[in-house]
This record gives C-alpha cells, structure tokens and sequence, in this order.
C-alpha cells in the first residue's frame, strides 16, 4: 500500500515583519474569484497557506475592529493636543429694550438693559501648565502606540489560527487518502479471500476477517471524510467566509528543515519583537506621563483672553465708541481642595508600577513559551524521522505478510495484524508531519516573527 505524498511543507527559518506580503487588492480578491470559478466548473480551487493568510487578515472582524481602535486612539491624541492651541468664539448680540429699564429679578447681571447691537469675538491660550497637557498628549501618544502594536498583535493571533486551521485541514485531506487507499487495499484482500474460498483455498473464518477488516477500514474512511469536512469549516471561518468552500490545500515550499539550533538567540528574538510585550511596555510608559500629569495638576497654570467687537447700533449716551477690546493674563494657582490632586497623584504612580509588573509578567512567559514551543519543535521534527521509518518498516512486513498469506504459509490473522499495523503507521507519519510544521508556526509566532 502506497502512502499519499505530503505536500511540501513551509521553511522553518523566522520570518520578519518586513517579509511580509504586501498584497493588493488584486491579490486578496484572487482567492475568491480562485473559488467561484473553479467550483462553477466543478474543480476545487486551490488555496495556499500564503493566501489563506491574507484572505484571513482581509475578512476577519477582529483584524478591521483592531484597526478601528487605532484610528480612533489617533483621535484622542488630537483631542488632548487641542488644549495647547488657542481657542477662538464669535458672538452676534441685538437687543429690542425699554432704555433704562432695569432687570429686578433674576440673575446678578448689569440690570440696566439699552437697545443695541453688536458683534465680536474673543480667544483663549493656554501659556504654560508647567507641563501637565504636554505630558498628557505624551500619554496619548504613547497608547496610541500601544493600540498600533495590539493590532499587530491580532494580526499575528489570526495569522497563526489561520495556520492552524490550514495544516489541520491539510492533514485531514490526507488522512483521507490514507483512509480511501486503506479501503481499495482491504476491498481488494477481500475479493482476494472470497474468490479462494469460493476454490475451497481458504475457510469461511478468513473471509469472515477479511469482511470484518474491510468494515473497519470503511468505518475510518467515514470518520476521515467527517473530519476532512470539519476541518474545512473551520478553516472557512478563520478565513471570514460566511458559507462553505472547499478548497484543494497546497504548500508550495520544500520539505521542512530542522528547527533552529539557539533557542537563546530565539528568546531574544521574541523579547524584542512580540507585539504584545510591545503594547504593554507603551501602556506602562503612558501611565508614567500620565502619573506626571496628575501630579502637575497642583502646580500653577497660565493663560491668556482677548475679546474684541463693534457696536454699530447703541445708545450714545452710554457707550463712548463704537467698538470694545482687551486682552489679559490669568495665573489660576491651586491652593487646597481636600487632597484631591495629591490622591490622584498617587493613583496614577501606582498602576504604573502595577503596569511594570505586568510587563515583567508577561516577559518571563514568554521566555517560557519561546522555550516550550522549541522544545516541541524539535521533538515533532524527530518524530517525522522515526514515523518515516516506522513507515518504511510496516510496508515491507505488510509486503511479507501478503506474500506468506498468498503461500499459504500464515493465516488472516496475521495478515490482517501487518495492514493494521500499516495504516497505524501511515497515519502516525502524516500526523507527524503536518504537526512539525505547525509546531514551526507556533515557534515562529511565540518569537513574533509572524507575519
């Protein structure tokens, strides 16, 4: 029984940020115009792991809600620069009065109301806070940054579902041609047995195996195509799709390499390019401008007003010119409002420090995680290895056992033991497989060196 060829699998060597594909629109539609036509004329399209990670990035709403939050953090860096930039307003007053008539009832104003009707404006500017806005568009900055590198993040926890929602289809397919040669080899035994039997060769007790064997064999070639078909819906969802395509999966690299040798230099790697350490470590900067700012609110802030208009329509008696204007400095010093600024203060130095410990936290997992996956790595690239052999080992007993069986030499037994044995192999070793390339996608994104 021969075993289907594995598609190639991906290289295992780190991938950069700026290796990753840039592709336009064009390319992200190809995919599913792939899709549309090939199913129209009845062949499955083909989907490699590169555009099946780029459809993913396109459809999935987590990648576009990502990307929302960091256009709208954007905007809260606008929203807090606003306050180092002068303020201008305009106003257009008419009034319809009795002349000398007085207000005697209401709010403390000038009681005396006159027909008049004028028009000015007036502006404000923040001079100095002695640093309280700058370091809060500091802070600004800075989570905006971190929203940038969150984002990222997301993108590399689709591109890695995407994976693995690719290879684990790409191993059921070929399970499922393990599965289907598994059937037409026991089929043909079957035939074999029941034509001997029928020349009094064999007893029934071998056709009976030989029936049992091929029920079996049917049995899994049913569980491969449910988890063929499974796998396939999954991989759909990953991708965004909101109906089932099926897809012919395709790796277009060679074989998979050995892991890296320096698990050392890979925690490194990881240490400086995961986005998530990335988004922490600017929360954990912006909370410290911040606990700045907090602490600058008891200090004194500086600003200046102007106003200036025309009054074209007014009683002489009472307005001297015909316009107004005048312009002043303004110093508000903070004096006591129940340590309100102090306590605020203290807050805001407090979850910074928290910030930093779970910058730390976070730090030691991943040294943990970048550890791990490489250990698994290279226990999956050894299992390809021994899994090969196995392989080799059971199509030659199962080469053996057909030939004794056709000798009359053994019995149903043994023959049906050595066809087990190689469809336990074929399985082990397409298994083995596509988890080291997975294994391989996991180390690559715990260093974030996807995409």
């Amino acid at each position: 029984m021969t075993v289907p060829a594995l598609p190639d699998a991906p290289p295992a060597r780190l991938i950069s940020r700026a290796d990753m594909p840039q592709a336009d629109a064009a390319m992200h539609a190809a995919p599913d115009t792939a899709a549309a036509s090939a199913q129209d004329a009845g062949a499955l399209p083909r989907l490699t792991r590169t555009q099946a990670e780029q459809m993913a990035v396109k459809n999935n709403p987590r990648i576009s809600a990502s990307h929302l939050l960091a256009l709208a953090q954007h905007q809260v860096v606008r929203e807090t620069r606003a306050a180092e930039l002068p303020a201008f307003t305009g106003s257009i007053t008419a009034m319809d009065a009795e002349d000398a008539s007085r207000i005697s009832a209401g709010s403390l104003t000038a009681s005396r109301l006159f027909e008049h009707a004028g028009a000015g404006g007036g502006f404000t500017q923040l001079l100095t806070d002695f640093g309280r806005t700058r370091n809060l568009v500091a802070s600004s900055k800075l989570q905006e940054k971190a929203q940038n590198a969150g984002a990222l993040a997301t993108i590399e926890d689709i591109v890695l579902a995407t994976d693995q929602a690719f290879y684990d289809a790409l191993e059921a397919q070929a399970l499922l041609q393990v599965a289907q040669q598994n059937v037409t080899t026991r089929q043909t035994t079957d035939d074999q047995v029941g034509q001997m039997t029928k020349n009094k060769l064999k007893s029934t007790l071998d056709l009976s195996f030989a029936d049992v064997n091929l029920s079996q064999a049917k049995l899994l070639l049913l569980d491969a195509q449910n988890n063929a078909d499974s796998t396939m819906a999954a991989l759909d969802d990953v991708l965004g799709l909101d109906k089932l395509v099926k897809y012919e999966l395709v790796e277009q690299h060679a074989d998979a390499p050995a892991p890296p040798p320096d698990v050392e230099l890979l925690i490194q790697t990881g240490l400086q390019q995961r986005p998530d350490l990335q988004a922490l470590q600017y929360n954990q900067q912006a909370a410290v401008k911040y606990s700045h700012a907090e602490r600058d609110q008891m200090l004194p802030s500086i600003s200046a007003a102007g106003t200036a208009g025309s009054v074209p329509i007014r009683p002489a008696a009472y307005y001297n010119e015909n316009w107004w204007g005048g312009i002043g400095v303004n110093m508000t010093i903070p004096l006591f409002n129940g340590f309100l600024y102090s306590s605020q203060a203290k807050e805001a130095s407090l979850r910074a420090q928290a910030e930093g410990e779970q910058g730390r936290a976070l730090r030691d997992r991943i040294v943990r995680d970048v550890r791990t996956s490489w250990l698994a790595a290279n226990t999956a690239f050894q299992r390809v290895a021994v899994t090969a052999d196995l392989l080799q080992e059971a199509n030659l007993a199962l080469t053996l056992a057909q030939t004794r069986y056709r000798l009359g030499l053994s019995s149903i037994v043994e023959l049906s033991q050595a066809q087990y044995q190689q469809t336990d192999a074929a399985i082990r070793h397409t298994n083995a497989s596509y988890q080291y390339r997975l294994a391989l996608a996991a180390l690559n994104y715990q260093t974030g060196a996807t995409p």
